[in-house]
Formats: C-alpha cells, structure tokens, sequence
C-alpha cells in the first residue's frame, strides 16, 4: 500500500509487455490515462521527464516523447518549456472517467484473449476466477474472515454446491461416498 508522501518508482507504475500485440507507446499512454483519471496524479502534479522516465521503463526515448506529445494533443497534460510535463485538469472533460478506462482496459483484455485462442467462454471462467481470487486475497489482507465482527460473531461464507440428479430428474441418494 502507498503511503502518503511515499514516491513510488515509474518502473513499478509503467509495467509494459513486450510480447503484446499492443504497440509499447499505446500501452504507456493508456497507463498514464488511467493514472491520471484515476486520480493517482492529480491536475497540476509533475510528470517524470521524457528522459528520466525512459531510462526507468527501458524503452527508447522518443516512445515515450511520442506519448507526451500523444497525452498533449489529447488534453491530459501540458508541457511548460523548460518546466517538463504537468498534468491537466480533466475533470470537465467529457468521456474522461476511471470508468471509461476500465472500460477501454476490460475491451483490450478481451481483444488479448482472444488472440490467444480463448472463447468469450474461456475467457469469462479465467476472469471470474482472478477476480474471485483477487476478492480473497483483499478479505485476508484485511483480516476479515478472522475479525469478530460488532455482535461477536465471526464472518464467514456460505458455498451452496449443486444438489445432483438421477436419470429420472429426481435426488440422487446414496450413502454419500
């Protein structure tokens, strides 16, 4: 977790996959966005240099001026000559939401599986899967299947499993081994 005042470094921000069939520039603006419209970096904060930031996420140099220049003429940041790049207000900007983001991510992560040989079956299974996983992992990070909960009692969860059939439709019985 960040903590207040903490720099986090841009190699852990910007994590690129080379083996993607989305170009590396299209990958580092679509992160900036989502950082920016996210709130991680609020209007006025300053952007790593086009220098400082490529040598951080080990790509070439004019990549990433070509995503500033991109951010630019999209209206996220605004570049000050000899200041650097600092970010925009994009409060009234229409479309521009941590949801449209998600959105645009959740279509690229379909598009990926996709050319990856998953159906859209495949591809809901993987998904619900992680997020299930990723739904436990918060549960134990914040302790509360552990915690006693107001009136002394413990959370827990219920798995309903599937009652199985016989041939005739009917419950199957049996001595349960």
């Amino acid at each position: 977790m960040v903590k207040l005042g903490q720099t986090i470094p841009a190699g852990d921000l910007f994590s690129l996959d080379e083996a993607s069939s989305i170009p590396l520039w299209l990958q580092l603006k679509n992160r900036f966005i989502y950082l920016i419209t996210s709130g991680f970096y609020l209007p006025g904060d300053q952007l790593p240099t086009v220098r400082g930031l490529a040598a951080e996420v080990e790509v070439n140099y004019n990549t990433v001026s070509k995503v500033y220049q991109s951010l630019e003429e999209d209206g996220y940041i605004v570049s000050k000559r000899r200041q650097g790049a600092f970010v925009a207000d994009v409060s009234d900007k229409p479309g521009v939401s941590a949801s449209v983001v998600a959105e645009a991510v959740t279509a690229e992560y379909i598009q990926r599986c996709q050319e990856l040989g998953l159906s859209l079956e495949d591809i809901d299974a993987q998904f619900t899967a992680a997020l299930v996983a990723a739904k436990a992992g918060r549960e134990r990070e914040r302790g509360i299947a552990n915690e006693p909960q107001e009136n002394g009692t413990r959370q827990g969860r219920v798995v309903v499993f599937p009652q199985p059939t016989g041939d005739d439709g009917e419950r199957a019985t049996g001595n349960g081994a």
